[in-house]
C-alpha cells in the first residue's frame, strides 16, 4: 500500500469522524431542548454556531432562549437566521411570536414603496441575487446579439424586447445583491437587549431624554461616536450607549 494512498485514507476517515462529530453535537443540543434543558440546548447551539454559522443553528437557539424568556437574545437569534436564509419560514413565524410580545412593536414608518422593495430585497440572498443578475445580463447579451445579426423582423423585435428587459431586470437584482452586501457589511441594524433604555438627544449623559425604547425593539444605527449610537425607530431618532444593543 503506497504511501500517498494511506494519507488519502486517513484524510478521509477524519473528514468522516469531524462530520459525524458535527451532527452528534447537533443531536445532543436537540435531545436537551426536547428534554427541556434549554439552558444547555442553547449553550450547545451557540457553541455549533461559533464553530460554523447556520440558518438552523440560529434558529434553534432562538428557540430556546425563547423558552427561557429571553424574548432580545430570541429575536436577535432569529433575525440572524433570517439574515443567513431569509426564506425560513419557520424563523418568521417565530420572530414574528416573539415580537408580538415585546413592549415596543413599532410599525415601519418608511414610504410603503421602500418597506416593499426591502421585503423583495430580503426575499432572496446575496448570492441568489448576485447569480440571477449575472444570469440576466447574459441573456441581455444573447438578445442583443440576435437583434444585431438576425434577418428576421419578428426576430430582431423579440430579441430587442427581450434584451432590455433581461437588462433591466438584471439592474434591479445587482441593486438588491449590492444593497445586501452593503447591509451585511455595514450591520447596521441591531436588537435593543436591555430592558428599558432612554434615548438622549446627544451622545452624552448630560443629554435630555427624549424617548424610550425596550428590550427586543429593533432599530437602525445612523451613525457611532465612542461608546454611543445613533438610533432610528419608527419616527424616533436619538442616542443609546452601544452596550445597551447588540447588531443583527
Amino acid at each position: 500500500m503506497s504511501l500517498k494512498f494511506r494519507v488519502l485514507c486517513l484524510a478521509a476517515i477524519l473528514l468522516v469522524s469531524t462530520f459525524s462529530f458535527a451532527q452528534t453535537d447537533f443531536e445532543v443540543a436537540n435531545n436537551a431542548y426536547a428534554e427541556g434543558r434549554y439552558d444547555e440546548a442553547a449553550a450547545l447551539y451557540q457553541k455549533l454556531i461559533d464553530e460554523q454559522p447556520s440558518a438552523q443553528a440560529y434558529y434553534n437557539l432562538g428557540n430556546a432562549q425563547y423558552k427561557q424568556g429571553e424574548l432580545a437574545q430570541a429575536i436577535l437569534a432569529y433575525e440572524r437566521a433570517l439574515r443567513l436564509k431569509p426564506n425560513h419560514k419557520d424563523a418568521k413565524y417565530n420572530l414574528q411570536i416573539a415580537q408580538a410580545r415585546i413592549t415596543d412593536n413599532i410599525p415601519e414608518q418608511d414610504f410603503f414603496l421602500s418597506v416593499w422593495a426591502r421585503t423583495i430585497r430580503n426575499s432572496a440572498s446575496e448570492n441568489t441575487w448576485l447569480i440571477c443578475s449575472i444570469a440576466l445580463f447574459c441573456l441581455a447579451l444573447i438578445g442583443l446579439l440576435l437583434f444585431l445579426l438576425g434577418r428576421e423582423l419578428w426576430l430582431r423585435k423579440t430579441a430587442f424586447h427581450i434584451a432590455w428587459l433581461a437588462l433591466l431586470f438584471s439592474l434591479c437584482t445587482g441593486l438588491n445583491a449590492y444593497s445586501l452586501h452593503q447591509r451585511d457589511t455595514l450591520r447596521n441594524e441591531a436588537i435593543i437587549t436591555q430592558g428599558i433604555v432612554n434615548a438622549k438627544s446627544s451622545p452624552d449623559r448630560s443629554g435630555t431624554d427624549i424617548f424610550t425604547v425596550h428590550e427586543g425593539t429593533k432599530v437602525t444605527i445612523r451613525e457611532t461616536i465612542g461608546e454611543w449610537a445613533n438610533i432610528h425607530v419608527g419616527s424616533n431618532e436619538g442616542w443609546i450607549r452601544l452596550q445597551n444593543l447588540e447588531r443583527i
